[in-house]
């Protein structure tokens, strides 16, 4: 006979992956950190350890989303860092965070990408309805924020219904980078952080302005067991040694 928590097979993996791991203990800080954090947040964790040698960061990468829908679900989550508001409006309409402690603290670019060996011309988003362009890779707008900048950016360029057919959706930014660095797509849409990861695998066509501000928020998930460590953490992310970090991955002041 089945049974209900089937249905919430993302969240159980993770939560045996956090009591299996062997450094799980009373002191493990679960963060639930956007994709486009990944690396800028795995040194912000070293960091913070070294100067809290009694605080073990337990980091949780995923869409903004789905890290959302985790913590509804019951996910192990003390702090939750959303690549854009919606996702954290979201957590914030559902009781998930703890009032007064949602805070923006980074900032991001928008970037069109093309595979380093290509040799298509881009000087503007409507050369993207050029025959060289047949699959073009960007988040799904539905769960993904990078989907959803360029979705109005797409919009906004009149470009939608043209750029559909051509669409590779991605269910997290970093996949969307992976499609382009393997060279299965022509093109595609992510930050610019992502691009200094790709170690040459990819090139910057375009800086895209987005006419929403790409902003991310952080807040203490308002099931923590941890609050003081909680606090702790998201003050160091805000402090200017955690904003250095930040920056050196070349986030933006929010």
């Amino acid at each position: 006979m089945k049974r209900s928590y089937f249905r919430h097979l993302s969240v159980l993996c993770f939560s045996v992956m956090l009591l299996l791991s062997p450094a799980a203990s009373a002191t493990d800080l679960v963060v639930s950190a956007a994709s486009s954090l990944t690396n800028a947040f795995q040194a912000v964790a070293r960091s913070y350890e070294a100067s809290h040698p009694k605080t073990h960061v337990v980091l949780n990468f995923a869409s903004s989303d789905t890290l959302m829908r985790q913590i509804a679900n019951g996910a192990p989550a003390d702090v939750f860092a959303s690549a854009d508001q919606v996702a954290m409006n979201r957590a914030q309409a559902h009781g998930l965070i703890i009032a007064g402690t949602r805070t923006n603290f980074a900032g991001n670019q928008l970037v069109l990408i093309v595979p380093s060996l290509s040799h298509a011309k881009i000087t503007t988003l409507q050369d993207l309805r050029g025959p060289a362009f047949k699959r073009i890779a960007w988040g799904n707008p539905a769960s993904v924020p990078v989907g959803r900048y360029t979705a109005r950016v797409l919009a906004d360029a009149g470009l939608t219904k043209a750029l559909a057919p051509k669409a590779v959706l991605a269910d997290n930014v970093r996949q969307c980078l992976d499609y382009v660095s393997r060279d299965e797509v022509d093109a595609g849409f992510v930050y610019a952080t992502d691009t200094a990861i790709a170690h040459g695998h990819v090139k910057v066509a375009l800086k895209l302005p987005s006419p929403l501000p790409i902003t991310y928020p952080i807040a203490i998930v308002a099931g923590t067991a941890h609050r003081a460590a909680a606090q702790s953490f998201q003050q160091f992310v805000l402090s200017p040694n955690g904003r250095s970090l930040l920056a050196s991955f070349g986030f933006l002041e929010p």
